[in-house]
Order: structure tokens, then sequence, then C-alpha cells
């Protein structure tokens, strides 16, 4: 009986944007991120000698090849590890909207890693689990671990995977305003690409890292809300601003994500504690006190549907469901 696994998304509060090596999906800078209670992946992997070929399906629909190669980056290692030649049939199902800057590859790829290798009969520790789950997709490294993340940059597959920084287990969590959870116009893999290859502000994104890195660590082990808040927004413009200066520019926001970000520093001025951070893709993430959600949402209510809003806590790291 194949275990079903289930791995949360979490969203990079010190964004990782730019590959130092393609293949393997090592990154250019380390990464901190938030895993979340609210958006998450189930995955069953199944080792069939009847099969032909690797086959996916993601919420009832068989997927075609171009969704199956991460897969089977991850797949391929897994038999590698454990010896063997069969294929495998996936069953994922994602309570993510896919491909929308909202983390779907993150929790996908982790619950696959984890799926895969149980069903391979492996035993691997976390770290291992992170870097499997990494050469599938960057950010699904972090997924592996619940609260607080750091992903290690490394040099090489071994030296590059995610460690656990902090359990979150004080008043912290984020409020999703969903403005598109359509499909988006330029991949994140494709929009890294880009920037890192044409913009010239992505020098000055990487060398500001560091400062940031230590400063929002600083602040969790503090629990300072208001520091991590402040210090993610930054560093969310900063990632934000070098697609810009791309060749030819591009942007993930729009009209509604201006809105959001506006509704945001009106927060603000409130009195509440709510900064804002956005991936690859025009969703708005609002960092915030735990015990604030109900009374944000109720806020954010006068500009936006209920269903828009979406409150995350803190979430757990890779389980197995049975």
């Amino acid at each position: 009986m194949s275990k079903w696994v289930r791995a949360h998304t979490n969203i990079a509060l010190i964004k990782y944007w730019g590959k130092e090596n393609e293949d393997l999906i090592i990154p250019k800078n380390n990464s901190l991120s938030l895993t979340l209670d609210a958006f998450y992946t189930d995955t069953s992997v199944t080792f069939d000698d009847a099969l032909t070929e690797d086959e996916l399906i993601l919420d009832g629909d068989k997927q075609d090849a171009r969704i199956l190669n991460k897969v089977q980056r991850v797949l391929d290692e897994v038999r590698t590890l454990a010896g063997l030649e069969s294929k495998a049939r996936i069953e994922s199902i994602n309570h993510v909207p896919t491909a929308a800057g909202l983390a779907s590859s993150a929790s996908g790829l982790a619950a696959l890693a984890g799926a895969a290798s149980q069903a391979a009969g492996l035993d691997l520790s976390d770290q291992e689990l992170s870097k499997l789950a990494r050469i599938g997709s960057g950010s699904a490294s972090r997924s592996i671990f619940g609260g607080f993340a750091e992903w290690l940059k490394g040099q090489d597959h071994d030296s590059s995977y995610a460690v656990p920084v902090d359990d979150a287990q004080w008043d912290i969590g984020m409020l999703f305003i969903i403005v598109n959870d359509a499909k988006k116009d330029v991949s994140s893999r494709d929009g890294m690409k880009r920037t890192v290859e044409t913009s010239p502000f992505y020098d000055g994104w990487l060398k500001s890292l560091d400062a940031d890195l230590s400063a929002i660590k600083q602040a969790v082990s503090d629990r300072d809300i208001e520091q991590v808040g402040q210090i993610a927004e930054r560093n969310a413009l900063k990632m934000h601003a070098t697609t810009l200066g791309a060749s030819p520019p591009f942007t993930y926001w729009t009209a509604e994500s201006m809105k959001a970000m506006d509704a945001v520093r009106a927060l603000r001025k409130l009195g509440y504690t709510a900064y804002f951070t956005m991936d690859a893709g025009p969703n708005v993430k609002i960092i915030c006190r735990q015990s604030d959600l109900s009374a944000l949402k109720q806020e954010l209510s006068k500009t936006f549907e209920d269903k828009q809003l979406i409150a995350a806590k803190p979430g757990p790291g890779l389980h197995v469901l049975n």
C-alpha cells in the first residue's frame, strides 16, 4: 500500500532569485522562508514493473511531458539511490493554485521527494530529503521543514540544502490576498534566468542579501515581528526591481497587486503590524501577528472579496499521512 505524504508551501522572506548552476538548481544566494498551514500537496508514489513510462496524475488529470520533466529528475535520483528500474505512477492532490506565485512547486516537489523515497524503501534524513526535493524545485528544499527554514546555497549537490531555523511557535502569521490565481505569463524559472543574464540591477540585489539574511535571522531569534516584516518587505521590493531592468523588461505585478500593497500600507497607518511580500506572481502576502489575522481580514474585506483573503499560520514539515 503506497503511503500518502503531505508537504506544505513555504513563502520566502529572503528571496531565492537566480541560479549559480541551472542543472543542479544551486542558487546564487541563501534564502529564508516560513512554512504555512493553509496550502499543501498530498502525494502518493507507486513503482510498478508493469508501467512502460512514468505517469503523473495531478488533481485527477494526467499531466503532459513538460510537467513530468521536473518530477522525473526526482524519480531518477530515487531510482539511482534505491537501485530500482521500475517506472512510477504518481498521484498528487494540490491544495494550492498551480503556478500563480503561491509556491505550488515547493509543496509539490517536497511531497514527491517524501513519497517517492518512502515507496522505494529509502530511509532518508531531512537533509537528504531537502537535497532530493531541490533537484525538482529549488524552493521545495525548504518545505521539508516546518516553521522558518534557511536554504544554504552550497557549491554542489551535497552542500545545497535547507536547515531549520526556528519553529515559529509565536505570534506570527500570514494573510494572503489572492488577486489572480491564473497561471502567470513568465514562469519563475524563465524570469529568474532572464534577470540574472540581462538586468543591470541584479548585482546590487545580490550584494545586499547577506545583510538582509543576518538581520532577519536576528529578528526571528528576537521574535521581533516589526523587524521581520520590514526586512522581508524591503527584500521583496528589491527582488521585483531587478525584473524591471531585464531585457526585455517584465513584472509580476498587476494593478490589483498595487492596490493590495497600498492596502497593507493603509493597515500600518491604522496601527497594525503589517508588511507585504510577493514572489514571482501577482499575489500579495501580508506578514502580521497571528492574533491580528481576524481583524486584518475584516478590515481588508472592505476592499477585497472574502474569497480573496486566506489566513495562514506557521505550518509543519513533511509528514506521512497513513
